[in-house]
């Protein structure tokens, strides 16, 4: 088994707020795999494997599902937040495969949030996504602390919509999501549902104009469209391989893109504004590398980033 680097002694940290549960997967073979998963937790996973210090707030039980989430987290150099395995039992998305390993997903989900007195202590940067941000009780919670961390940290944003799960509702909440955050990454099948009737381009540049630095749209294998609000807008394409499935892409390319962003020393609520000026050169270094690690995670069954080992040396410095 690969092992995450060790992180920096004191260094800051990240919080990555939201769901863990396990991925049951329905392949048209008819075969059945369960994963660890869960967006959130995707992402601090990715960015454990990254050698960044990471702390998940989550929730999940203390039944072998959970028990498999734990260990699944500890290896790749997560901490859980304490209280974070309070749930009666632990929740599952099912994912059915259709013929390209596209996924399409059905929930049996709880969320509630532990205790998160001192969490922002030392951190960098706070990620989440709408579920979090929608599910009662904890969903209030998750909006009170992206708000509190704006005074000091970074605050990334997945939309990761789940319509069976959030409904019409949701769009609203996503758009309050987009103001809170610096960072957005959203993938074009999440734009196309919370604004069907827009260009992906046209939407980047107005959440851009309403309070992120970055917006990021990807394409899958079109590649990846990133507008800033300085408005500097450039587009990388993706990497060619084989898809396996496309489980966790989109975590691991927003696990890669605060990585790049923290490399580039963009992070923290003092660097807002330098945020929102990143030239196009880092930009285009960070989204590049980025496409690599979206692409190894698809190239393999499951949600399974890659560790930094993994990628190619030019890789390194960004």
């Amino acid at each position: 088994m690969t092992t995450a680097p060790a992180p920096e002694t004191g260094a800051p940290r990240a919080l990555v707020v939201g769901e863990s549960l396990i991925d049951v997967v329905r392949r048209r073979d008819g075969s059945v795999d369960e994963h660890p998963g869960g967006s959130p937790m995707n992402v601090a996973i990715g960015l454990g494997r990254l050698g960044r210090p990471v702390d998940l707030l989550t929730w999940f039980g203390q039944d072998p599902r959970g028990t498999a989430l734990r260990e699944h987290i500890a290896e790749s150099a997560v901490r859980v937040v304490e209280g974070s395995d309070g749930a009666a039992t632990t929740s599952v998305a099912i994912a059915t495969l259709d013929a390209n390993g596209a996924a399409t997903y059905t929930f049996d989900l709880d969320w509630q949030v532990p205790p998160a007195a001192g969490l922002l202590d030392d951190v960098a940067v706070v990620h989440s996504s709408t579920i979090g941000a929608a599910l009662a009780p904890g969903g209030e919670a998750v909006l009170e602390l992206l708000a509190l961390a704006r005074s000091s940290a970074t605050v990334t944003y997945d939309p990761n919509v789940r319509p069976a799960l959030l409904g019409d509702g949701a769009r609203a909440l996503v758009e309050r999501l987009v103001e809170l955050a610096d960072v957005v990454k959203v993938s074009d099948e999440d734009l196309a549902w919370c604004e069907p009737d827009s260009a992906p381009g046209a939407v980047a540049a107005r959440w851009a104009s309403s309070g992120p630095g970055l917006v990021v749209v990807t394409h899958g294998a079109e590649g990846v469209l990133a507008t800033t609000s300085a408005g500097l807008t450039v587009a990388v394409p993706s990497r060619r391989v084989v898809v396996a499935d496309t489980v966790g892409a989109g975590d691991s390319f927003m696990s890669g893109l605060i990585d790049g962003l923290w490399t580039a020393g963009l992070l923290g609520a003092d660097r807002r504004e330098a945020l929102g000026r990143i030239d196009e050169s880092t930009l285009v270094r960070i989204l590049e590398r980025c496409a690599e690690i979206a692409g190894i995670t698809v190239s393999r069954a499951g949600a399974n980033p890659p560790w930094a080992g993994e990628l190619s040396p030019q890789s390194a410095d960004v």
